[in-house]
């Protein structure tokens, strides 16, 4: 497995620790900076939810480029202890909440909080990016008016999914990689 590093910003160059075992699939240094490119400047002061954290890598690039705070889920242990081991190494956990729990128990009953972006990167093949994503569709008010949901899965999990508040408005492949991004229809 390839080096997980932070690629720009406050805290550019940091190694970062990966979950031991095969539960969770790190996001590439190559997915992750064309990400990124996308997302440029608008990363800057947003509020974050990262449904399935694992490494915590792509929350941490954002805290580490600019956003004002992440909030990170996972429901395994592992995970949760990975997470807080690299916000502890890039010194970005006071911007950051790491919560062990279930992602689909914490989007039924979400906090009063309005997200800028919320990132889906779960367990590829179990059609739990769909859940997830209609949850969300189900409560439009987790997300800021300007927010945006993106979602990274292998491109042969891919469907199209009868959604009332949320349309894709871009799809981006990355070899084995899709990221497909949501917004509320303007």
């Amino acid at each position: 497995m390839s080096t997980l590093r932070v690629i720009s910003g406050k805290a550019k160059g940091t190694r970062l620790k990966t979950v031991p075992g095969e539960t969770t699939r790190p996001i590439t240094d190559i997915v992750k900076e064309a990400l990124f490119n996308i997302l440029g400047n608008e990363i800057e002061d947003n509020l974050i939810l990262d449904l399935f954290g694992g490494t915590g890598a792509v929350g941490i690039e954002a805290l580490s480029r600019g956003a004002r705070f992440v909030t990170f889920l996972d429901k395994g242990s592992q995970a949760v202890r990975t997470m807080q081991q690299n916000l502890e190494k890039t010194k970005l956990n006071v911007q950051s909440e790491v919560i062990r729990t279930d992602a689909f128990g914490y989007l039924a009953d979400p906090p009063k909080t309005n997200f800028d972006l919320i990132y889906i990167a779960p367990p590829q093949y179990k059609q739990m990016w769909q859940k997830a994503l209609r949850l969300i569709d189900g409560r439009p008010d987790l997300l800021s008016e300007d927010g945006q949901i993106i979602v990274q899965i292998n491109p042969i999990e891919w469907e199209e999914l009868a959604l009332k508040n949320l349309e894709v408005f871009d799809t981006r492949k990355y070899g084995d990689t899709l990221l497909v991004f949501f917004e509320k229809p303007q």
